[in-house]
């Protein structure tokens, strides 16, 4: 087993010690704080300060009383009554013991203008029990639309599209007997669809040589690209496969 050192012990260590004061160096303070203090206060002015300004308080007998904001009207003047801005003035109502006029006629022949120009009514229907009435002509009844003059033609509108199909339709008709057809043959026929396949070859053979990982533009953009070329070559491939006879135009 080790040994356990103790350290050597005193009777004077038990004896406290004083400690000595630490001073402190005195605080700085600047030789022109003085004059700042004296400029501040000269700047300072109402309001500017914390809290509200010293201004003289309202006097308790000048407190807000009822109509005193509106304006006061004008003085009445004694001679108001002669000036007045109409021209002349209205005739008074008649009294009840005056009598109208009698004997007044007029020289208009009311049974003549009533004969001369007789006032026809119109024509109308009752459309419910209740008794509503609409007018004849509004109502649909009256055969008005089968008396005008153009009932039963075509339009000039349906006309014009009429005759600028019959004029496409011969434009196209004359445009196909113009063009000439040729039919391909076996040995073009052949020779077409084996240059399709070693096509699709080369551009398989490409893509196989493509890197796993594709962590740049380049490659993607170069992967996106010869997939859409072999994808349109099969289906060339397919067409050619699957019709023996075709024809081609000189366009």
């Amino acid at each position: 087993m080790s040994e356990v050192i103790y350290p050597p012990g005193s009777v004077y260590d038990w004896i406290p010690k004083q400690q000595d004061e630490i001073k402190k160096t005195p605080r700085y303070v600047s030789k022109h704080r003085p004059a700042i203090i004296l400029e501040q206060k000269q700047s300072k002015y109402a309001k500017k300060t914390m809290g509200p300004p010293k201004v003289e308080l309202p006097s308790p007998h000048k407190y807000l009383k009822k109509q005193s904001k509106n304006p006061e009207p004008p003085e009445r003047s004694e001679h108001l009554h002669k000036t007045r801005s109409w021209t002349a003035r209205k005739p008074l109502v008649p009294a009840r013991t005056e009598n109208p006029l009698m004997g007044i006629q007029t020289k208009r022949n009311f049974l003549q203008t009533a004969v001369m120009v007789p006032m026809k009514p119109k024509a109308t229907c009752v459309d419910t029990k209740k008794g509503h009435k609409q007018l004849l002509e509004n109502s649909g009844l009256l055969p008005k639309y089968i008396k005008k003059k153009d009932f039963g033609k075509v339009p000039a509108y349906l006309r014009r599209c009429r005759e600028d199909e019959q004029k496409t339709q011969e434009y196209d008709c004359s445009v196909g007997e113009q063009k000439v057809v040729q039919q391909v043959s076996d040995k073009e026929h052949q020779a077409v669809l084996e240059g399709l396949k070693k096509k699709w070859d080369e551009l398989q053979h490409e893509y196989q040589r493509l890197p796993l990982i594709i962590d740049t533009l380049s490659k993607k953009s170069t992967k996106i690209h010869l997939e859409e070329k072999m994808s349109q070559l099969e289906k060339d491939i397919s067409f050619f496969e699957r019709f023996k006879t075709i024809y081609i135009s000189d366009d």
